[in-house]
C-alpha cells in the first residue's frame, strides 16, 4: 500500500514493570496518543484511490415506497455506485438477534434515518450532491407513535405484520397481588407513574470505516464497533460471503455506551466497495449519527406498592412499557433486564410485574449504558423517596429496611449469592461530609452561574439518594464466553508476551487490563496488545460491563495454560519434578531453591509458547415466560448515590453541587481506570437527569446535533467523593465484579430526588426540564 495508507495495523506495545500488574494503575498504551490528539480514530483511516460512500436517508417516520430513480444520481460526474435494496448481494436483512431490519429499506420505511441508497463517488461533496438527485416516490402515512396503544389496543395500526409486541415479559412472585387478602397486610398504598426520556449515547466518534476489496471477493473491514463477531454473523449473509472472506480488525472507536452494537454502515460499506472493486470509507457527520445509532428505550412506568406503617414493604404491581421503535435490535434483552430488576434491590415478598417491548415508528432503540435497569431504577427509586414521605421516615432508613442482603431472593427467585453490602453502603455514603452552605457572593456558584441570573434569592438546596443494582455479563442462559491467545516468546534478549484477542477497546481501558494480567500472570515486564481482530476467537461484545469479567477471565485463562506449560519444559530440562515454580520479574522462581532459569533463556532453548483459551462463565437460565422465575443473571453489582443540588426555583435551573458515591467492585483491577468509569457513568446519569432527551414529535426528531441535544461538560459535573469497596465475587476472575454501568442507574434518581427535595414537589419525568420545576403547583 502506498506511504498515504493510515490503518490500524500495527500492534500496541506496552513495556512497563511487572509490578504494573492487577491492582496496579499503568497508564493507557493509547492515553497519550488520544491526549495529543494523535490516535487514529475510524474517522482517521485513508488509503490512495478510496471513494466516498454516503447513505440516502427516509425523511419521513412512516411512508411506503413505490420507486426510485437512481439515474440523475448515477450520471452525476465522479459517482461511481448508485445501490438500492436490489443490489444487496445476498440476504435483504440484519438483526442483533431478530433478522427484521433491512440493508436497505424494500418496500416501506419504518423511521426517520432509514438507509434507502447508497452512493459512493470520488469525493465526500460529490456523494452528498448525488444524495439529492435521487428521486424516491414515497407514499407518506401516519405513524405509529404511541407506546401504550401499540402494546394494548388491538385495533391499533401494526409496524410489522406480526404486532406490535416485541416481548412482554412477567414476573410473578409470591402472592396475588390483586387478592384480598395480600392487600390487607399493607396499611399503606402508593402509586406513581413515571418516565423516562429517549436518551441518546452522545459518543464523540462518529460512526464510520473503511471497507477494502481483497483479491479473493472478499472485504476487509476495519471499523468501529462492540462486537465484532457478531458483526460478522450479519454482514457475512447480507454480503453472501463465507466468514474466511471477511476481515475485519477494529478501528479506533471514540465512544460507544451500547450505541456501536447494532450495525450501521458496515454492509453499505462493504457493498460499495465490492460493486466498485474501489476502498470505500463511509463517515456520517453529527446530524446523520444521530439517525444511524440506536438509542436509549424511552420508558412510560406505572408503579403500586403496598407497605406497613413499619415500613416493610408488602408487595408490588408494576408495568413498564419500552419503545423500540421499528425494529427490534436489543429490545427483547432490554425488556429482560426491566423485568427482572424492576423493583430493584428490595425484599418484596409479593410482585407482579409487567414489562413490555414494542415496535412504534419512533427512533430505533436498543443498548445502551444500563440497558433496562436505568429506566426501572428511576422509577423504583422515586417510588422509595415517595413511600418514605408517605410514612414519614427518613429515606435512607427507609431503604435500609428494606434492601437485599447476601441470601436474599430477587423478583425472579434468584438468590444473591455473593455479597451485597447495601446497607453498609448507605451509612458510609450518610457519613461522607456534605458540600459547604451556599456562597452567593461567587456567581460560579449559583445556577445559571456567571450567566448572572441570579444572586441567590429563589435558589434552594437539595439532598437526594438513589440506590441501584445491575447485572454484569449476559444473562437467561446465553453462552456468554470470550477467547484469547497468549503468545510467550524471547526477542531482543527478554521474555515477552502477545495477547490477542477480538474484544473492543471503546475506551474503557481495556488493553490496559489485559497488559496488567498478562504481566500478573506470566511475570513479564514487556506485554505487547494485538489489534483486536477476527482472526481470533469471538470475545462477545464489550458492553454488559462484561470484558474486565469473561476477557479478563480469558486472558486469565490463557496466561496459566502458557505458566503450565512454561513449568512442564522446565521439569522436561532439568530432569526434576518441581511443585513450588513461580514466575517473577522474568524468571522461573523455586520456592526452595531460588531462580531456577530466566524465562527468556528457557524460550531460547526451546522456542515460544502460543495457547488459545475460552472462558465461560457459570450458566444463566431463560426467565420463566409466564412467572418470570429463573437463574438469569451472572453476577450483580450494587452502587449508591447521594446528590446535593441548587435549584433557582424561579428559572428552573439547576446546578449538582455534589454527586457522591459508594460502590462495591469485588476487586480493584485498574484504580484510576475505575474512578474514570465510575465518574464517567454519573455524569450520564447526571445528564439524563437533567438534560439529555431526544425531542421526538410525531415521530420526528427535531434536535438532531449537539447544539439542541446537551450533554453534560466538566462545569456540569460537580466533584465526586468516591468510597470504593472490595467484596469478592468468588466465581469471578480474581473477585471482580463489573462496574461501568451500575453508576448510571443510581446517579439519576438520586438527583431527580435532590430536586424534589429542593422544590418540595413530585417529579415523575426525566430529564427535569426547567418548565417542571417552574411550574404552578
Amino acid at each position: 500500500m502506498s506511504e498515504t495508507t493510515t490503518l490500524p495495523r500495527g500492534p500496541r506495545q506496552v513495556t512497563q514493570s511487572a509490578k504494573d500488574g492487577v491492582g496496579g494503575s499503568p497508564l493507557r498504551p493509547d492515553g497519550t496518543l488520544k491526549v495529543k490528539g494523535e490516535f487514529a480514530y475510524s474517522s482517521d483511516m485513508w488509503i490512495d484511490g478510496m471513494l466516498w460512500g454516503a447513505t440516502l436517508r427516509s425523511p419521513h417516520p412512516r411512508a411506503r415506497i413505490h420507486g426510485i430513480d437512481i439515474g440523475p444520481a448515477l450520471a452525476y460526474p465522479g459517482v461511481y455506485a448508485v445501490l438500492t435494496h436490489e443490489d444487496v448481494p445476498g440476504h435483504k436483512f440484519y438483526g442483533l438477534e431478530h433478522r427484521d431490519q433491512p440493508v436497505l429499506a424494500v418496500d416501506e420505511v419504518r423511521y426517520q434515518g432509514e438507509p434507502v441508497a447508497l452512493v459512493a463517488a470520488d469525493h465526500p461533496e460529490t456523494a452528498r450532491r448525488a444524495l439529492k438527485l435521487i428521486e424516491v416516490d414515497y407514499e407518506v402515512l401516519e405513524p405509529i407513535t404511541d407506546s401504550r396503544r401499540a402494546a394494548f389496543d388491538p385495533e391499533y395500526p401494526k409496524v410489522h405484520p406480526g404486532g406490535n409486541v416485541v416481548r412482554h415479559q412477567p414476573v410473578r412472585s409470591g402472592g396475588d397481588v390483586h387478592d384480598p387478602a395480600v392487600r390487607a397486610l399493607a396499611d399503606v398504598v402508593v402509586e406513581g407513574d413515571y418516565q423516562v426520556g429517549i436518551q441518546d449515547q452522545a459518543f464523540l466518534g462518529p460512526e464510520s470505516g473503511l471497507a477494502i476489496p481483497a483479491e479473493d471477493g472478499g472485504v476487509e473491514l476495519y471499523v468501529a464497533t462492540q462486537w465484532m463477531h457478531n458483526d460478522l454473523l450479519q454482514i457475512g449473509p447480507c454480503l453472501g460471503l463465507p466468514d474466511e472472506k471477511i476481515r475485519m480488525t477494529l478501528a479506533g472507536v471514540g465512544g460507544a455506551f451500547g450505541g456501536r452494537e447494532d450495525l450501521s454502515m458496515q454492509v453499505h460499506a462493504a457493498m460499495l466497495a465490492l460493486h466498485t472493486g474501489k476502498p470505500v470509507k463511509i463517515v456520517y457527520n453529527r446530524q446523520e449519527s444521530f439517525f444511524g445509532h440506536v438509542h436509549r428505550h424511552p420508558a412510560t412506568m406505572h408503579y403500586e406498592y403496598g407497605v406497613t406503617r413499619a415500613g416493610k414493604l408488602v408487595y408490588a404491581d408494576v408495568e413498564i412499557i419500552l419503545d423500540g421503535g421499528g425494529y427490534a435490535s436489543a429490545t427483547p434483552n432490554v425488556v429482560g433486564n426491566a423485568a427482572s430488576l424492576g423493583v430493584g434491590p428490595y425484599e418484596i415478598p409479593n410482585i407482579e410485574i409487567d414489562a413490555y417491548g414494542v415496535f412504534t415508528n419512533n427512533p430505533p432503540c436498543g443498548a445502551m449504558r444500563g440497558f433496562g435497569a436505568v429506566q426501572a431504577c428511576f422509577a423504583y427509586e422515586s417510588m422509595m423517596d415517595k413511600i418514605a414521605a408517605e410514612l414519614g421516615m427518613d429515606p435512607v432508613e427507609f431503604r435500609k429496611l428494606n434492601v437485599v442482603s447476601q441470601g436474599s431472593e430477587l423478583a425472579t427467585g434468584q438468590i444473591v449469592e455473593a455479597a451485597a453490602p447495601l446497607r453498609e453502603m448507605l451509612d458510609r455514603l450518610v457519613a461522607m461530609p456534605l458540600p459547604a452552605p451556599l456562597d452567593p457572593s461567587d456567581a460560579r456558584n449559583l445556577p445559571g452561574s456567571t450567566a448572572n441570573t441570579t444572586h441567590g434569592e429563589g435558589v434552594r438546596r437539595g439532598v437526594g439518594y438513589g440506590v441501584g443494582v445491575k447485572n454484569i455479563c449476559f444473562s437467561e442462559g446465553f453462552d456468554d464466553y470470550s477467547t484469547a491467545r497468549i503468545r510467550l516468546e524471547a526477542i531482543g534478549g527478554e521474555a515477552c508476551a502477545l495477547v490477542h484477542t477480538a474484544a473492543a477497546e471503546v475506551g474503557q481501558g481495556l488493553v490496559t487490563l489485559e497488559a496488567q494480567i498478562a504481566r500478573t500472570e506470566l511475570g513479564v515486564s514487556r506485554v505487547t496488545i494485538h489489534p483486536a481482530d477476527n482472526q481470533v476467537g469471538n470475545s462477545g461484545s464489550s458492553s454488559a460491563s462484561r470484558q474486565s469479567y469473561m476477557t479478563g477471565g480469558a486472558v486469565k485463562a490463557a496466561c496459566e495454560a502458557v505458566r503450565a506449560e512454561v513449568f512442564k519444559r522446565i521439569g522436561e530440562l532439568t530432569g526434576r519434578n518441581l511443585t513450588d515454580l513461580s514466575l517473577l520479574d522474568g524468571q522461573v522462581i523455586s520456592a526452595a531453591d531460588g531462580v531456577v532459569l530466566s524465562l527468556e533463556g528457557l524460550l531460547a532453548e526451546t522456542g515460544p509458547i502460543e495457547l488459545t483459551r475460552e472462558f465461560h462463565h457459570h450458566p444463566t437460565t431463560r426467565m420463566d415466560p409466564s412467572t418470570g422465575q429463573g437463574n438469569t443473571h451472572t453476577q450483580l453489582a450494587f452502587a449508591v448515590h447521594r446528590a446535593v443540588v441548587d435549584v433557582d426555583v424561579d428559572l428552573g435551573l439547576v446546578k449538582v453541587v455534589a454527586l457522591d458515591l459508594v460502590q462495591d467492585v469485588g476487586r480493584i483491577m485498574n484504580r484510576l481506570s475505575l474512578e474514570g468509569q465510575l465518574q464517567g457513568g454519573s455524569a450520564q446519569g447526571l445528564g439524563l437527569a437533567v438534560m439529555e432527551e431526544i425531542q421526538v414529535r410525531d415521530g420526528i426528531v427535531r434536535n438532531p446535533s449537539f447544539t439542541d441535544y446537551l450533554i453534560p461538560t466538566i462545569l456540569d459535573m460537580p466533584p465526586m467523593r468516591m468510597e470504593i469497596l472490595e467484596n469478592p465475587d468468588p466465581r469471578a476472575p480474581y473477585g471482580l465484579r463489573g462496574a461501568g454501568e451500575p453508576p448510571t442507574l443510581s446517579s439519576t434518581p438520586a438527583v431527580a430526588a435532590a430536586i424534589r427535595a429542593a422544590i418540595g414537589r413530585d417529579l415523575t419525568k426525566v430529564p427535569v426540564t426547567p418548565e417542571e420545576i417552574t411550574r404552578t403547583r
